[in-house]
């Protein structure tokens, strides 16, 4: 696992949607092969909040650097650089209904490798290996489980290699045996590939088995509530708000 340098920095960034914040003043910075997760109460702006960190939507204020480039004035090179080395998973994995699961990763290959067809199908196949999914290649995504239909995602997330993956609720909707096997992926992708890793997410065990920081949205202050190890946010002299977040205790 890397480490050292940071590959994700924010400085007072403000997201929201049209002209509404959503969130303001915004300040971390992540380094290179970490686990970030983007938490807190439902409607707070984490998946707007990884978006904005992604460069698919545009920070209504402030600055965020991904691997060295500042996305609100990237574009034509950079900006593409900065698609090419990002990998994403949307929620309900977004697998396309008519192709089979070979077929889904092989759609970023196609459009940024300038490889044969052969090989480009080898390396889906490779894929989708990695995640477990060698026997389902052939399979469309509603021939699949929940559980499968998410590490079909992430081995499109992957198809390309990227430094940094996005992942927005991976564990959503999962029994927590498939949720634990989906943690267990995501550590050892990590390991093998030293891949960066932004993850939206309110499971709390997944939180604590995965992530080595955490971004807590305060949506009544309307800004960071903390950030740190989410181990930390056990004890009890954390902000009562994020404690209880990590406790299941309830907030007045």
């Amino acid at each position: 696992m890397s480490g050292g340098r940071d590959i994700l920095v924010c400085q007072d960034l403000a997201i929201g949607h049209g002209d509404r914040v959503v969130m303001d003043r915004l300040s971390f910075a992540l380094p290179a092969g970490r686990i970030l997760a983007v938490i807190g109460p439902s409607g707070c702006g984490k998946s707007t909040l990884m978006r904005a960190l992604g460069g698919l939507d545009e920070p209504i204020g402030g600055r965020t650097t991904l691997m060295g480039i500042d996305l609100a004035t990237a574009a034509g090179a950079d900006r593409q650089s900065i698609l090419r080395r990002t990998g994403f998973l949307f929620q309900g994995s977004a697998l396309f209904s008519s192709l089979t699961l070979r077929e889904n990763i092989e759609m970023p290959m196609r459009e940024f490798l300038r490889c044969p067809a052969k090989e480009i199908r080898q390396l889906a196949e490779y894929k989708l290996a990695l995640v477990g999914l060698a026997d389902a290649m052939d399979k469309l995504p509603s021939e699949i489980s929940g559980g499968m239909a998410k590490r079909a995602g992430i081995a499109r997330a992957m198809a390309l290699d990227p430094e940094v993956i996005f992942l927005d609720e991976p564990s959503a909707g999962l029994d927590p045996v498939s949720s634990g096997r989906l943690d267990e992926l995501i550590l050892r992708l990590r390991a093998a590939f030293g891949t960066t890793v932004v993850l939206v997410s309110h499971e709390v065990p997944s939180i604590l088995r995965t992530a080595d920081f955490c971004v807590y949205l305060d949506p009544e202050t309307g800004t960071m509530g903390a950030y740190g190890p989410p181990k930390d946010f056990l004890q009890a002299g954390q902000a009562p708000k994020v404690h209880a977040f990590f406790t299941q205790a309830r907030f007045d």
